[in-house]
Order: structure tokens, then C-alpha cells, then sequence
């Protein structure tokens, strides 16, 4: 019934603009760009299916799709279909924390450890942390837990529960709220304050307080009871067939499933017109400029300015247009999620995809919005991208060659070196920015050669020097976009003493490759989730980013504000029964060099031990290019990768017993302690 009154009042509001909504508007136009540009994510993007749909003062004005809900069928997508919406979820454990606030249960500046008495690290400094850190991503955390979060047709929580065991042992990468960076762990710590405090499980919570108060009766984590077929399917590259349904068991974090109209509708809460579920006073909170407190770019025309759980609170291209709006953005492994709103005046879209990314779904969120906001004649016209001319080079000072050095990001370091005004740096901005040459234009500025990115150098309050980008990226068929970020950080060198180089020289170039990761995990499919590649720079004493202590120790020291800094991490390598392990997380991997070949093709047993970790196994040139059929528990699965790490085969996937092994690739096997897997090859 719901999907039928929807459908019929979005037919009366574009054939007769009845509403004051859609006084000023011209509906055929924005909803002609709308299905154009859907239709554009779905045939260049890489989603299956795509819903959006906008909200004005309250109610519905346009809602569509584009793409398969089911490319077996090829059903639609419709207005009632679901999505998991990956980090919008955080909206909505931040709204319940301020909920919290409101009823006066919690104070947000008050130490989480005086809610969450268990909550200890061995950074001493964590003491200091408070729910409003969390929330602003300035709690100095090293920023995900990622290991058994995203899990086919299992709500198994282990991460959730494990969490405040791992971080025990961790440290800080800063003083709490000196910075904000992206950190995910903070709001699985808001899910467990909210646990703590309320006496209920989270899943109930937002159904006591926010899901059934709104009627949102598609908005479900995966501990809830409801219909999994209405979920989007979802696809992976390379796999003919549907995947089981993704649990992202990361509730606060990105573990919600929704529609588009039913995010929109949780937006009102955020934006102050449900007094009755968040007050005015804390949804306006949630929108302050909680970037300015610490240090940051400056502020620019830029697509991240943190608030409280928003990614943006001052979206580029609005600010151009003097209107404020405000974005979170969410990805999971397959779902896709972006919410814009603009809280002056009460305009929400959300737009939903399976396959896609929360980038190419905010260029369409922020494209369709102008054309909407025109229509309405918020704005007169919407502007034109921006173009530019090819730089002209300048004499660079001399002082400028104080900036080459060694320089780090998460994961990586590399040797900037300014030669002659130039400089030389790798891809940018997660790959939007391609490798390229930037010369020296004036005023400490170095521009790639269509003028379209900028890289200068900032020396920051906390003494550090960061490497910064000011970069536009096109995307054909939906725009442009506009981004200022920190994007590596400059290093100082540290010496190793002859054995310590020796020791790490040896796993130099290496892969580690994970025991711990349940063979239901959906983390097989992404190989840099389950295998590690350890590079070093002996030069400069560093691997993988992290600056090495000793023989068997590597440490972060990476603090980027800002995305580039997300995610860091410590190396720990340890030896067991004579075989070397790498200690990430909490997560541990065994070399390579430690895993056995497969047995030369002959028929055999594969028997999962007693601690439950998973078995890998080298492919040689014996058992490359023959079939190999395995008889599976059901409990186990096991996945192969060709020579570059690439998936080829994934059982709890593809439900496929039988693959062609790939000569120079991997196998795992994994499942319960105790599982026994049946080989067999045929000739």
C-alpha cells in the first residue's frame, strides 16, 4: 500500500505543482537530468541499481531509480527496494547520542570512560577522549577495525564485541582533539556508549527511538527480523551471479540497510523539524564547524568540513552559491550512500546504489539539487565548471628545496625531490589525480600541467609539514568536483643499526597473508584486506609508512588531518612453531614464506586446526591449470587468487566447488576447528 500511495502522489506533484513545495518549480526538468544522470551511474559507474529521492518541507517530491534490482530478472528498483547505506549509519548513531544529551543521560564533554567504565588504552592520553571527539573525528584513534565487520549472511558480532579488547594494547596518533581525522572505531564506541547507557542493544534503541516514532519500516540492521529479498542485489566483477546479502556488522558505523525516501524522511531529525524525537538545539549542534577547533586546511571550497557525524557542513558547490549544506557520504563493500541536505530551506536527497561509489552518487546528489534549488529560483543559474590554462613556470626561490624529503601517507612513503621548479609525485586524492609532473608557478604553489591541481607546502601549528593538494577532478557525465587536503607528510629520517636492516630487508617486498578473518568474510573479495605487502625503505627507515623501532616493530607516526590520515596502523612481527606472523589490528598474517605448497595436484585432505585459523597454500606448477574440485563443509569455504592477488574464485560467493588453479596464485581454506575439506583434481 505504501509503495502505491507513493507512487500516486509523485504522479499528481509533477503533473500538477499543487504544493508550495513546487510552486516555483519546474518538476520535468529535474526530473529529466535526474534519470539522465542515474542512468549514467549505472552505465559508466559500475552500479546495478540506483534510487534517489528528494524531500521538500516534509514530503516527497521526486523519487526514481535506474538500473536492476535484479539483473537475473531484470526487476527494477522501485521506491520501496533496500539498500545498506554504509557510513550514513554514522547520522544516525550520532543522533542518538545528542538524544542522549537532550534527556540529559550523557554529557558529550565529558570522558567516555565515565560511561563506558571498560573503555582503557595503552596511550594514557585516552582518558581525555569525549563522546563530542568521536563524533567530529578528533579522538586521536587510529581509525578502523575492519576484521570480521562485513560478513555474507552472518550477524555474527565478534568485532563489535572484541573492539574494547583490541584497543587495550593501541595508542593514540595524537593528543584527543587536536585534529579531526576519518575514524570509524569512534563510532563503533558511540554504538556501545548508547548500549551502556540505555540498557538496550543498539538494534533496539533505534527502533524504540527513532524507527518506529517515524514509521521507517525499511530502515533494519542486520540483527533485525525482515525480509532480506528486499534488498538490492548486489555484484561483484568477474562473479556471474548475485552475492549473499552483505552484513556490515559495524552497526554505528556503517550497518544500517534503507530507501532513499526513508533516509530522507531520518534527515528531518537532523535538520531540526522533529522536535519530538532530537531537539532544535542539538541538530543545530550537530551542524557546527567543528573542523575550525583544531588544526586543518583552511577553510576553502571543499567536499569535507567536519560537524558532529556529518562529513560536510559547508559542501562545495553550494558555498559558491552562499546556501549551506550539509553531506555524509557511506560505502560499504557493495552499497553506496550519499545524504545532502540544506537545512535553510528543508531540501533532503539521499541517493542509494548497489556497486558505484559514494563519489559519483554525491555529484549526482549535489547536480540534481542545483537544478532543483534553480527551479525553485533559490538560485538563478548554476555555474559553470571551472576551467584553466596551462601553468606558466617561474625561478622557484632556493628556499623552497628545504621541502624535498622524505614523505608519508598511510601505507606508503615516497622521496619528493624538487629539481629545477618541478616535482614528480605519484596519484593523488585516492586516484582522482593521476601521476604527473607539477612545476613551480609563484607563491609557493606547484601546478599540474593543465592547471587543474595545485600542490604547496603547509608547516602546521604541531610543527609538522604536510604536502598539500587543491585539486578539481572531472567526472564525464556528472561534473566536476572540487577537494583541499593534506595528502602526505613530511618525515624525518631514521637510521638502522646493520641487524635491524638486516631483519627487515627480508620482508621486504613480501605478503602476509590473514588467519583470523572468517572464511564468511565478504574480505576475501578485496585482496588488500586479507593479504599485506610490506615495503621498505631502509634508506630512510620506514615500511609501509610506519617508522621502523626495531627488529621486529614499526610504529605509526603519520598525522595528516583530514582523510589521508585515516586508518593507521603499527606492524608487529612474531614468531610461532618456528613460522614468522604479522600482527595488524589485532588481526594476524603468516608470511609467505611460512605456507606450504599445495601437494603436487594429487587428491587430499584439508583440515582446519584447533585454534580455527584459516589454511593457505601456494599454487605450483603441479597443480596450476587443473581443475580442483572440493567437497565443503558447510560451515567452510575457501577462496583462490591468481598470481597478482586477484580474486578467482570465492565458494561462499559464487557457491562454485570446482576452479581452475592459476599457476603462481594462493588458496585458503577456512571454516570451523575441526572442518575437513575433500580435494580432488582432475587430469
Amino acid at each position: 500500500m505504501k509503495k502505491v500511495v507513493s507512487v500516486f502522489m509523485t504522479a499528481i506533484l509533477i503533473a500538477i505543482p499543487v504544493t508550495p513545495a513546487f510552486a516555483l518549480t519546474n518538476p520535468d526538468t529535474v526530473k529529466e537530468k535526474a534519470q539522465e544522470q542515474a542512468s549514467k551511474i549505472v552505465s559508466d559507474y559500475g552500479a546495478s541499481g540506483l534510487q534517489y529521492a528528494i524531500r521538500d518541507r516534509g514530503s516527497i517530491v521526486l523519487s526514481g531509480s535506474a538500473g536492476v534490482y535484479d539483473k537475473a530478472t531484470k526487476s527494477p528498483i522501485t521506491e520501496d527496494t533496500m539498500f545498506g547505506i554504509g557510513s550514513v549509519s554514522k547520522m544516525y548513531v550520532s543522533a542518538a547520542t545528542m538524544m542522549l544529551a537532550d534527556s540529559k543521560k550523557i554529557d558529550i564533554d565529558k570522558p567516555l570512560t565515565t560511561y563506558i567504565k571498560d573503555f582503557k588504552m595503552a596511550d594514557e592520553r585516552y582518558k581525555e577522549i569525549t563522546p563530542r571527539m568521536l563524533m567530529n573525528h578528533s579522538s586521536g584513534l587510529y581509525g578502523s577495525h575492519y576484521a570480521n565487520g562485513f560478513l555474507f549472511d552472518d550477524n555474527d558480532m565478534k568485532n563489535h564485541d572484541e573492539l574494547l579488547v583490541r584497543l587495550q594494547s593501541e595508542s593514540l596518533k595524537s593528543k584527543p582533539g587536536e585534529f579531526s581525522v576519518y575514524c570509524n572505531d569512534g563510532f563503533q564506541l558511540l554504538e556501545i556508549l548508547i548500549e551502556r547507557v540505555s540498557g538496550l542493544s543498539y538494534s533496539k534503541f533505534l527502533e524504540t527511538y527513532i524507527t518506529e516514532p517515524l514509521d521507517l519500516t525499511s530502515t533494519k540492521t542486520p540483527l533485525d527480523d525482515f525480509d532480506r529479498d528486499e534488498l538490492a542485489k548486489t555484484y561483484f566483477p568477474g562473479f556471474d551471479q548475485a552475492l549473499p546479502v552483505e552484513n556490515a556488522n559495524l552497526l554505528g558505523t556503517g550497518g544500517l540497510y534503507s530507501t532513499a525516501e526513508e533516509v530522507s524522511e531520518f534527515a528531518e531529525v537532523l535538520i531540526g523539524n522533529r522536535t519530538d524525537i532530537l531537539s532544535e538545539k542539538s541538530a543545530k549542534a550537530m551542524q557546527s564547524h567543528e573542523y575550525r577547533k583544531g588544526i586543518w586546511v583552511p577553510e576553502e571550497t571543499n567536499t569535507m568540513n567536519y560537524g558532529l557525524g556529518w562529513d560536510a557542513v559547508r559542501l562545495a558547490p553550494f558555498s559558491d552559491y552562499g546556501i549551506n549544506a550539509l553531506f555524509k557520504g557511506g560505502d560499504t563493500i557493495m552499497y553506496h550512500a550519499a545524504l545532502v541536505t540544506l537545512p535553510e530551506y528543508d531540501i533532503t536527497i539521499a541517493v542509494l546504489s548497489s556497486g558505484g561509489s559514494s563519489s559519483s552518487n554525491v555529484s549526482f546528489a549535489s547536480n540534481i539539487l542545483l537544478e532543483y534549488t534553480k527551479s525553485k529560483g533559490i538560485i538563478k543559474e548554476i555555474l559553470p565548471d571551472k576551467t584553466f590554462k596551462s601553468p606558466l613556470k617561474v625561478d622557484m626561490p632556493s628556499d623552497m628545496q628545504a621541502f624535498s624529503g622524505v614523505y608519508g601517507t598511510i601505507g606508503h612513503t615516497i622521496n619528493l625531490e624538487i629539481k629545477n621548479g618541478e616535482i614528480e609525485l605519484p596519484s593523488l586524492a585516492y586516484g582522482d589525480v593521476p601521476p604527473q609532473k607539477y612545476v613551480y608557478t609563484g607563491d609557493g604553489q606547484f601546478k599540474s600541467n593543465d592547471g587543474s591541481a595545485t600542490v604547496s607546502f603547509d608547516k602546521q601549528k604541531n610543527g609538522k609539514t604536510y604536502l598539500k593538494l587543491n585539486a578539481y577532478t572531472t567526472r564525464p557525465g556528472l561534473g566536476q568536483s572540487v577537494s583541499t587536503a593534506y595528502e602526505n607528510q613530511k618525515l624525518d629520517a631514521n637510521s638502522l643499526n646493520r641487524s635491524t636492516k638486516s631483519a627487515w630487508e627480508h620482508r621486504n617486498g613480501k605478503n602476509y597473508y590473514a588467519v583470523n578473518e572468517k572464511i564468511t568474510s565478504m574480505s576475501y573479495l578485496v585482496p588488500a584486506f586479507v593479504i599485506k605487502n610490506i615495503s621498505v625503505d631502509l634508506n630512510h627507515g620506514y615500511a609501509s609508512g610506519t617508522k621502523i623501532v626495531d627488529k621486529n616493530k614499526a610504529v605509526n607516526v603519520i598525522q595528516i588531518p583530514g582523510a589521508n590520515g585515516r586508518d593507521a596502523f603499527d606492524l608487529n612481527f612474531y614468531n610461532k612453531n618456528h613460522k614468522e606472523y604479522l600482527k595488524i589490528d589485532g588481526q594476524s598474517y603468516i608470511s609467505e614464506d611460512a605456507i606450504p605448497t599445495m601437494n603436487g595436484g594429487k587428491d587430499s585432505l584439508c583440515i582446519i586446526p584447533s585454534d580455527g585459523q584459516a589454511r593457505w597454500y601456494k599454487i605450483d606448477a603441479k597443480s596450476a591449470n587443473r581443475v580442483m574440485n572440493v567437497e565443503t563443509p558447510v560451515s567452510g569455504g575457501f577462496a583462490v587468487y591468481d598470481k597478482n592477488g586477484m580474486i578467482v574464485n570465492f565458494s561462499k560467493a559464487t557457491n562454485n566447488h570446482s576452479v581452475v588453479l592459476p599457476e603462481g596464485g594462493m588458496i585458503v581454506f577456512g571454516g570451523n576447528a575441526g572442518d575437513v575439506f575433500k580435494i580432488n583434481f582432475e587430469e
